[in-house]
């Protein structure tokens, strides 16, 4: 491993006010630059396992594989780096664990999961997900949303079927075209982008995104930029002010 800038990372997770328990599960290491969300989906409890063998899952082997791993090392057939091979082959697995499980336990026939993973190595962030579980970036004055969702109301959009505003209106959000867990094989996309001093990632469950629009979070990140876990709170407490209709989870991210 290359040397990696110095990161500052803060993780919440909050119930909300309409859901019995929390599904969601997440986890971030900043001695590893690695950051792990997930949502998960299905039956009583189901979804909270889903979420926690993801994230167990992906994190236990993403550790392992970095200890092997040397800098710069590149993938010849993607041409993308070792730690991107790596970061998409532990969601892979993840995937077969879920669905095995699924298929196998009959309490959690159905279930499901979400996820999102940032990794930064040297000084390039690989991005992976599968589902609507987001990762933006706020760079300068620029708020962007860097994952393309896994689902009905994107899809439809792609397709020129309705605008980002109608769809809003008229499709369900919480339908996923993707997620782990549902089927024994399961496409992950992934990108690398180079990472710049003072960018700041945010990596969030739909809690978060379907109570509070982009440019309320993009205003809030401004604000409390300074301050990662006030700026968590914060966002947080303006889901549950909106609804508080689903789990809210979030990790922040500084490169310093």
């Amino acid at each position: 491993m290359g040397k990696r800038p110095r990161i500052e990372i803060v993780n919440l997770s909050d119930v909300g006010l309409k859901r019995p328990h929390n599904e969601d599960s997440a986890i971030s290491d900043p001695d590893r630059g690695l950051m792990i969300l997930a949502d998960g989906m299905g039956g009583y409890k189901a979804g909270e396992i889903a979420s926690a063998i993801a994230v167990t899952s992906t994190y236990q082997q993403i550790c392992q594989g970095l200890k092997h791993l040397k800098s710069g090392e590149t993938d010849e057939s993607s041409g993308m780096s070792a730690e991107s091979m790596l970061v998409k082959k532990s969601i892979i697995d993840a995937n077969s664990k879920i669905y095995t499980t699924a298929t196998q336990e009959s309490t959690c026939q159905g279930m499901g999961t979400t996820i999102v993973i940032g990794l930064i190595h040297d000084n390039i962030l690989t991005v992976a997900h599968v589902g609507d579980s987001r990762m933006y970036r706020v760079r300068g004055d620029t708020f962007e949303q860097i994952t393309r969702d896994h689902s009905l109301i994107q899809e439809l959009i792609d397709r020129g079927f309705y605008t980002p505003e109608e769809a809003a209106v008229n499709t369900p959000k919480n339908l996923v075209t993707r997620a782990l867990g549902i089927e024994n094989k399961v496409e992950v996309d992934v990108i690398e982008e180079a990472i710049s001093p003072g960018d700041i990632y945010l990596l969030c469950s739909d809690g978060l995104n379907d109570m509070v629009e982009d440019e309320e979070i993009h205003l809030t990140l401004s604000k409390y930029s300074a301050n990662l876990v006030q700026a968590a709170e914060e966002l947080v407490q303006k889901a549950n002010a909106n609804g508080g209709k689903d789990n809210t989870s979030i990790i922040l991210m500084r490169v310093d």
